[in-house]
């Protein structure tokens, strides 16, 4: 576990990039306050976990870059998205939304997708898969 503060890990980011970051912070911590945040320097995030019973479940990161700044959702591929923000159809799992200025964050179509990011990952995979094969809600 990195004990790097998320501070120390946006400071080489562009300005922009690192006031979309805390937006983006902010909004995560909103939508799900019982979220675990830590810096994942190896992956180059900052990952969020929710509590589980005794243990936690992963269910989104913010991932910065020089250009933009990825939201994603571990279980993106099961969230109901009726806006058609997220992104990733390409990979297995992972969805993300790209924001490029930190005045594209707070809309609350953003944390509707974190609050459903985070009831995935509390759910097992066994309900999870019924849900996907039950169709949209």
């Amino acid at each position: 576990m990195s004990d790097l503060p998320v501070e120390a890990f946006l400071a080489g980011y562009p300005a922009e990039r690192q006031r979309a970051a805390y937006k983006l912070r902010d909004l995560v911590r909103r939508a799900v306050p019982d979220a675990i945040e830590r810096v994942r320097p190896g992956w180059r995030l900052i990952g969020y976990d929710v509590p589980v019973g005794r243990r936690t479940a992963y269910f989104a990161f913010i991932a910065p870059e020089v250009e933009h700044v990825h939201l994603g959702f571990e279980y993106g591929f099961a969230i109901d998205d009726p806006n058609g923000i997220l992104r990733g159809e390409s990979l297995r799992k992972v969805r993300f939304v790209t924001i490029v200025s930190g005045d594209e964050v707070s809309t609350p179509a953003l944390e509707s997708l974190a609050k459903e990011a985070a009831n995935l990952a509390r759910i097992g995979r066994a309900e999870r898969t019924a849900r996907i094969l039950d169709g949209p809600r």
